[in-house]
């Protein structure tokens, strides 16, 4: 099956029986980088802030508030339904007045969730392997200008006394010719390793 990820934020808005829902969505490379979002687009005076997420293999979801079940658990699905990775939904709830019930509170976040996915501009997801590396300050700006030649993503980044740490994220298909051009750059003084699964 394949899988999509965001290519920037999406915003989906909707009234459901004069309840106000807003749904924000956005990329997430980390667990840490989908609460980070979460924490800076909740809306304190808002009746409940909902959200999922997906990150490969690792998900989370809260109801913040509303019944068990009827929030976080239908935003998830809709991340999965619409075949999403790498995804955070936060939907926001002003209530407005009338009681929706848990098969219409389902529905209402569900559902604004899955329209603001659905519109959203998405990119392919590709297999990629994780890769350890040593560079050498010397060579430092010569190679990361080099990363987007090979779609290299910095993870982690983590200087010491001679050079840099770094842990990537590389398309596996790209991984042999980023690894022999950053031999050449490094004029083999760098260190550059798949991390085993």
């Amino acid at each position: 099956m394949t899988l999509y990820t965001l290519k920037g934020q999406a915003i989906w808005e909707e009234t459901v029986r004069r309840s106000r829902f807003l749904a924000v969505a956005e990329t997430a490379q980390s667990a840490e980088q989908a609460l980070m979002f979460i924490d800076e687009h909740r809306v304190p005076d808002a009746t409940h802030n909902c959200w999922a997420y997906q990150v490969s293999d690792e998900y989370r979801f809260s109801d913040d508030g509303e019944p068990g079940g009827t929030a976080g658990r239908p935003i998830l699905q809709a991340i999965q339904g619409q075949q999403c990775d790498r995804v955070v939904v936060l939907v926001v709830r002003w209530f407005g007045g009338t009681k929706l019930g848990t098969g219409g509170l389902i529905r209402a976040y569900g559902g604004c969730a899955a329209q603001c996915l659905r519109l959203a501009d998405k990119d392919e997801l590709v297999d990629e392997v994780a890769v350890n590396c040593y560079c050498p300050f010397s060579d430092l700006a010569l190679v990361q200008s080099r990363f987007s030649d090979h779609q290299v993503r910095v993870v982690e980044e983590a200087f010491g006394a001679d050079g840099v740490n770094w842990q990537l994220s590389v398309p596996s298909h790209l991984y042999t010719e980023f690894e022999s051009q950053f031999t050449n750059l490094t004029r083999g003084q760098g260190l550059c390793s798949v991390i085993a699964a």
